[in-house]
């Protein structure tokens, strides 16, 4: 059951995240846009909670029978198709024991409510069959992490306003503007698609992961990512948007992307070129002279940058906002104050 929180005067809730995300969607609907999102959403299984332990069995889009873990998926997809939520494929990804089921497009608020209904079945089909479902970003070390990559377009009434037939790309000047907005405003907006201490440490090189803020259309390491056009398909003209991540709030991310990605359409933001080459093997230099920015590595760099934003404050409001920031710095104090296995293990010894 899904529900808006009121006040005694049946006003809405400022610090309701749903509430959050009506106010945004609003913003979108008097520009005449309809915001359409498609969660592309990872998760692992391990034998409990208390570990990483799994079978080692399944591959990367692997459909061995004998996997448990292919049944749990399965029993999963029909239970979500028999709530009534769509599913558009599900498979084994690159990770051991890692898996992933997409959802078929929808508008944003009932997506929200969507991924929240996903997680909760992911969890309960797990523990049905005594195993434990985990949406953490990066639960083992040295293996791909879990994303949530984003798809997205607007919609004008039955139209995507994504879709220009007059363009080499296919894409119309609105998701130039949109990508554009995505593109400059990333940084801020990360602490609240990458919400955990944890969740950057699957932002870091060589695992399929964005670390820098580029766009294309075929290299997957890349911020965004803009699928190639398939002639007959108009109305599934989107841009990807691959860094949140399944642990992220579903109500409070799409408000901050959607915020974005307006702020470059009603300011008419200058769209970059697309990244010819990786930005991950460029040096600083090239980086640099290409105006190539990176997401924020940590949670404490990603906290500062969203503090300092006026596109973060009003996207969320100021009680959402305020509240965020203070719990998202106690959490990395908390954190930052622990001392870890990693330092035992190594300074331990010789120190």
């Amino acid at each position: 059951m899904f529900c808006d929180i009121l006040t005694p005067d049946d006003e809405s809730h400022e610090s309701d995240p749903r509430a959050v995300l009506r106010r945004n969607l609003s913003n979108a609907s008097k520009l005449g846009y309809t915001y359409y999102v498609g969660p592309e959403i990872e998760y692992f299984y391990f034998k409990d909670s208390k570990g990483t332990s799994t079978d080692g069995r399944g591959s990367y889009f692997g459909q061995d029978a004998t996997d448990l873990a292919t049944d749990l998926r399965r029993q999963t997809v029909l239970t979500l198709e028999e709530l009534g939520i769509p599913v558009e494929s599900s498979h084994q990804e690159a990770a051991p024991s890692q898996h992933e089921i997409d959802l078929r497009h929808t508008d944003a608020l009932t997506m929200a409510d969507t991924v929240m209904t996903y997680r909760l079945v992911v969890k309960e089909i797990a523990r049905q069959n005594g195993y434990y479902a985990t949406f953490m970003p990066k639960p083992i070390n040295g293996v791909n992490g879990s994303g949530m990559h984003m798809h997205q377009s607007l919609y004008q009434g039955d139209r995507n306003a994504f879709y220009d037939d007059d363009d080499p790309q296919h894409l119309s000047d609105t998701a130039k503007f949109f990508i554009a907005g995505l593109l400059k405003h990333a940084r801020e907006i990360t602490a609240v698609t990458n919400q955990w201490v944890n969740s950057y440490k699957r932002l870091v090189p060589q695992f399929e992961a964005p670390t820098y803020v580029t766009w294309s259309t075929v290299n997957r390491a890349d911020l965004i990512r803009v699928p190639d056009f398939k002639p007959g398909r108009e109305e599934s003209r989107r841009i990807e948007f691959r860094s949140p991540d399944p642990a992220c709030n579903p109500y409070l991310a799409f408000s901050v992307m959607l915020a974005a990605g307006l702020k470059g359409i009603e300011n008419r933001y200058e769209f970059p070129p697309a990244a010819q080459s990786n930005a991950l093997y460029m040096s600083q230099a090239e980086r640099d002279e290409l105006g190539i920015e990176a997401l924020p590595a940590n949670l404490w760099e990603a906290i500062q940058i969203s503090e300092r934003s006026e596109l973060v404050h009003d996207s969320l409001g100021e009680p959402v906002f305020k509240s965020f920031i203070e719990n998202k710095k106690i959490e990395w104090e908390n954190y930052h104050s622990r001392v870890a296995d990693y330092e035992t293990e190594h300074y331990l010894p010789v120190l």
